[in-house]
């Protein structure tokens, strides 16, 4: 069984400040870290303050924060790496990315299943706010502004041919506002196509993309938004959208996953208990990671 380590990543700085930094407290508060047996290892704050004004050369919010915060978090989940553990990060928001990317990338090449209701592949002049979090894909594969898409002079963090895009149901908004579509070596599996398939075969894809012995990653990360699941089971998201995953299809994808001995991490990032009125979003996440997560 995998040893688990959970690390706090409140932030904030790729979305906005109303509410995803609670994330970790709710999820722990249900038992994540009891039933996992998970160590803590520890809460990875930002330390710049929460800029509504977009940085001018980026265009981007928070940048420089974002770019300190990268660093210090991938410092954290490199140490966990090399303990031999599975780190587990509680963002915050999707901009956290690029702090785990950047970890594995001091190691070497891993590949990335981006599990997630949009595609997040803006680049700053389309993107309506200027959040990262609309762009962490995109910056993390090296596409972007080089402050955020070349730390440590790393750039790409993640190869586009190592990505699986899955899930994503976001096309009509990415044509709305012109996002840069995602690169043709990127396997996009977007929500259709995983109907289409069968989650099974869907998840099964995926991974074997990822693992594939043309391929000589090291292993593979997991990044999941939970806005990725069906607004009807998960309404606690900033940016809602119809249809998604459900709860039974998210932990399927997960075992799959996990189940290839070459998952090395995840992320859950996006929820939000201050849009959670019942609770129920946020113990229906905390169960079905426990349920994915126990062998």
């Amino acid at each position: 069984m995998n040893r688990y380590a959970i690390v706090e990543a409140p932030s904030i700085l790729g979305l906005k400040p109303t509410g995803v930094d609670r994330l970790p407290a709710v999820l722990l508060q249900h038992g994540l870290a009891e039933q996992l047996q998970a160590r803590r290892a520890g809460r990875i704050v930002p330390a710049a303050a929460y800029d509504t004004q977009r940085d001018p050369q980026t265009l981007t919010l928070n940048a420089r924060g974002i770019e300190e915060y990268s660093i210090r978090l991938a410092d954290v989940v490199g140490d966990i790496v090399d303990r031999g553990e599975f780190p587990i990060l509680l963002g915050g928001d999707c901009s956290i990315l690029l702090g785990s990317s950047l970890a594995l990338r001091r190691r070497g090449r891993y590949g990335l299943l981006f599990l997630d209701g949009h595609a997040d592949f803006y680049q700053p002049e389309a993107n309506p706010n200027g959040e990262a979090a609309s762009m962490d894909l995109a910056f993390a594969t090296g596409h972007g502004p080089q402050l955020l898409t070349d730390l440590e002079g790393r750039r790409p963090l993640v190869r586009d041919e190592d990505v699986v895009a899955f899930g994503f149901r976001d096309a009509q908004e990415q044509r709305e506002y012109g996002s840069q579509p995602l690169p043709p070596a990127v396997l996009a599996l977007d929500l259709s196509e995983v109907r289409r398939l069968g989650i099974e075969r869907a998840a099964q894809r995926a991974v074997d993309h990822l693992t594939a012995a043309a391929r000589p990653t090291r292993g593979f990360f997991i990044h999941l938004d939970a806005d990725v699941v069906s607004d009807a089971l998960m309404p606690a998201v900033d940016y809602r959208m119809p249809d998604g995953l459900s709860w039974d299809e998210l932990r399927t994808v997960l075992r799959i996953a996990l189940a290839s001995g070459r998952a090395v991490g995840i992320e859950i990032t996006i929820y939000n208990p201050a849009l959670d009125t019942d609770g129920s979003s946020g113990r229906g996440l905390a169960r079905t990671l426990i349920e994915a997560l126990l062998p």
